[in-house]
């Protein structure tokens, strides 16, 4: 009696976990549909759905142009996201343009970024729900507010960029350029991400080619064929569609680095010198552009030249000053609202020297993520004022800077209309600097120029070989963004110096000092200025120096494991290699003295030779293939199992049901009364009994 009511206990207590296992599990899958439903369809509660068989459609020819409509905005922000954070070295000069249209200045460009990276995570979640509830064999409904909101991002994004295409077409350049550098990472993220689809697709590989074979095996199955539109055909279709194109994205993936050229993949005996730095307008990130505080704040980085812009006033002053007007950079419009808008040249230098040059500075901020000034600095930015190029000079010869100016031409009606130059060359000879120091990039009447100061170097820009032999000029000044693409090898070959402007961003700056351009104009010299070689080029050793009171300490060298990345580009390719090494902590802990001297690790970068770089990427790509296809083959090999196990279960409980009707057939049939014996009555109702059967 105990022994029966202890096991009923425990049939009753292994049911009660069976249950609230089966219950926690159907909860959790529940909230995860209702979830999906929710944040595509809105529909927040659960319901039965009918999951249609594989090889069907789960949505209608409405809900498919709707998913076609979300595919198309996904692509389109990724898009405008991808230009725009490429095109993060020209935020300021955007900026500048919306301040010249609407008169406000504002961080348009980090509004614009943001904007982009929100329509791009709302349509990548909207995206990755709609997968997952094709996933689940559920029916797709878009729920009305995401229809009008994709179609919202479909006309923002055509729009914008639109816009970029028709305004800012050398935009575009900036993400080709980027590619050089990038698309390495965008390559290995691209296979991992081909890695990461095997798995599903073996999955669904694998359930089709048994879902083939179950039907093929049905005995009506050629009544199925004719009923319900060769579903046999459909499932091979969609089989061979998914697995072709998967197979084809990863060949074009594979493929893509032969022949194309990079300049930073190159021997390390090749890779030329740091670029010099000038200082763009001084150090605009740390003091007010075009103000003395800015250039000797530009000297303290180590700059190799300082450039600027100069007009000249009507009573023959040159000054420096970048804008037309001087709405931007000086308070003009408390001290003279009236000529706010009037042309920079159309003032006296005494009105000029009392406008405050550095308030707008502290106000506006104009570079974002820009550096907290000290107590001191604030105090000295808030009192600058407008410089002389007189002022100017003297701080470059001084310091020995190479100076590099445009110089614009008055407006008419200018007393010095004409002989502008002229005024420009007397002011800077009567400053005794060393002609050398002086890069003339102006066009205007440049032979005067070359009569009255032989020692001037003249710039060109981006002219033709000829052109430049011609006219006497070894030196060119031009956009980084058009030099790229516009014989960069010719001007080497020529022994043309290279100067390119404005670069900010670190790895434009590692791309420049892999192309061998020999200098750059930029805003960012605080960083630029810290790089001691090219990033991207990672570390095949790291070298440990102890820097003592009386001399270096060599240690050895640590190897360390390497970790390749691959990069793609339209027309250019890099391959970085990550080496780090193992617990160099650990090491130079053990190194440290007891007196505590200062430890140094310096990062020694070698450049790797092309044959390395292709014997990296044959690595990567035969690596990948071999994960994808023991994928494949798990998968494949998980499905036969459970197809035999399947067909082993049916085969076992086929058995037991015939067992079972044996069984019921041996059993004592009831006694049917003889007929004749029988009533009418009797008969009648015997006759109208149905014989008791028992169901397995």
């Amino acid at each position: 009696m105990e022994e029966t009511q202890a096991e009923s206990t425990g049939k009753s207590r292994n049911t009660i976990e069976n249950v609230s296992l089966w219950i926690e599990q159907f909860f959790n899958y529940k909230c995860y549909i209702t979830l999906l439903t929710g944040c595509y369809s809105c529909q927040w509660q659960y319901g039965e759905w009918e999951k249609p068989e594989l090889g069907s459609c789960c949505c209608s020819r409405k809900e498919q142009f709707f998913f076609l409509c979300l595919v198309t905005a996904f692509i389109l922000s990724v898009l405008f996201l991808f230009v725009w954070v490429e095109t993060s070295n020209e935020y300021n000069s955007f900026d500048w343009v919306v301040f010249l249209g609407t008169g406000c200045w504002f961080f348009w460009s980090i509004l614009v970024l943001c904007a982009g990276g929100i329509l791009t995570v709302y349509t990548s979640l909207l995206l990755l729900f709609g997968f997952l509830l094709l996933w689940e064999r559920i029916e797709l409904t878009l729920h009305t507010s995401h229809k009008v909101f994709i179609f919202l991002v479909i006309i923002l994004c055509s729009f914008l960029l639109g816009v970029l295409n028709q305004f800012w077409k050398d935009k575009w350049l900036i993400a080709g350029l980027s590619l050089q550098i990038f698309a390495p990472f965008v390559h290995l993220s691209l296979i991992t991400v081909m890695v990461i689809i095997s798995w599903p697709l073996a999955i669904c590989m694998a359930h089709l080619e048994t879902e083939v074979k179950r039907r093929y095996m049905m005995d009506n199955y050629e009544h199925e064929i004719l009923e319900k539109c060769n579903v046999f055909q459909r499932l091979r279709a969609l089989q061979v569609t998914a697995g072709l194109s998967f197979l084809i994205i990863l060949l074009c993936l594979y493929l893509m680095p032969l022949g194309i050229y990079s300049p930073c993949v190159l021997k390390k005996e090749n890779l030329g010198p740091k670029p010099a730095l000038f200082g763009h307008r001084g150090a605009p990130m740390l003091a007010p552009e075009n103000t003395m505080m800015s250039f000797e704040k530009a000297v303290e980085f180590g700059v190799s030249g300082l450039e600027t812009d100069i007009y000249v006033s009507v009573d023959h002053v040159p000054f420096l000053m970048h804008d037309y007007d001087l709405t931007r950079t000086t308070n003009i419009i408390e001290v003279l609202p009236s000529a706010a808008s009037n042309h920079s040249s159309n003032f006296n230098w005494t009105f000029l020297s009392s406008l405050n040059a550095g308030q707008w500075f502290l106000k506006h901020k104009p570079f974002f993520g820009m550096k907290p000034l000290s107590e001191a600095d604030q105090k000295r930015a808030g009192n600058q004022s407008i410089p002389q190029l007189s002022e100017f000079l003297e701080l470059a010869k001084r310091e020995e800077k190479i100076v590099l100016f445009d110089l614009f031409g008055p407006p008419p009606g200018h007393p010095l209309r004409n002989t502008f130059v002229r005024r420009v060359v007397r002011v800077i000879l009567d400053s005794k600097i060393e002609q050398r120091l002086i890069f003339w990039l102006p066009g205007f009447d440049r032979e005067y120029v070359k009569y009255m100061a032989p020692g001037f170097q003249h710039v060109g820009r981006l002219w033709s070989i000829e052109e430049l032999t011609q006219k006497n000029i070894s030196i060119i000044n031009v956009d980084y963004k058009r030099l790229f693409y516009s014989g960069l090898r010719d001007y080497k070959k020529a022994k043309i110096y290279i100067h390119v402007y404005v670069i900010n961003e670190p790895w434009l700056f590692s791309l420049a000092w892999c192309s061998n351009v020999n200098s750059v104009t930029t805003d960012n010299i605080e960083l630029l200025s810290q790089l001691s070689h090219p990033l991207f080029f990672m570390m095949s050793a790291l070298r440990v120096k102890e820097d003592e009171e009386h001399g270096t300490r060599h240690l050895s060298q640590i190897l360390a494991r390497v970790r390749v990345t691959v990069r793609i580009a339209a027309g250019s390719l890099v391959w970085p290699h990550f080496l780090r090494a193992r617990s160099p902590r650990r090491r130079v802990r053990d190194l440290k003295p007891s007196n505590h001297r200062a430890i140094r690790l310096r990062l020694v970068h070698v450049l790797q030779t092309p044959g390395y770089y292709l014997l990296m990427w044959l690595f990567l790509d035969v690596a990948s293939a071999i994960i994808i296809g023991v994928i494949f083959c798990y998968h494949w090999v998980k499905e036969l199992r459970r197809e035999r196990w399947l067909e082993t279960t049916a085969s076992a409980d086929h058995l037991t049901d015939i067992t079972e009707n044996i069984d019921i057939s041996h059993r004592k049939p009831e006694v049917a009364p003889d007929s004749v014996n029988l009533t009418a009555k009797n008969k009648k109702e015997f006759q109208g009994k149905k014989p008791t059967t028992q169901k397995s």
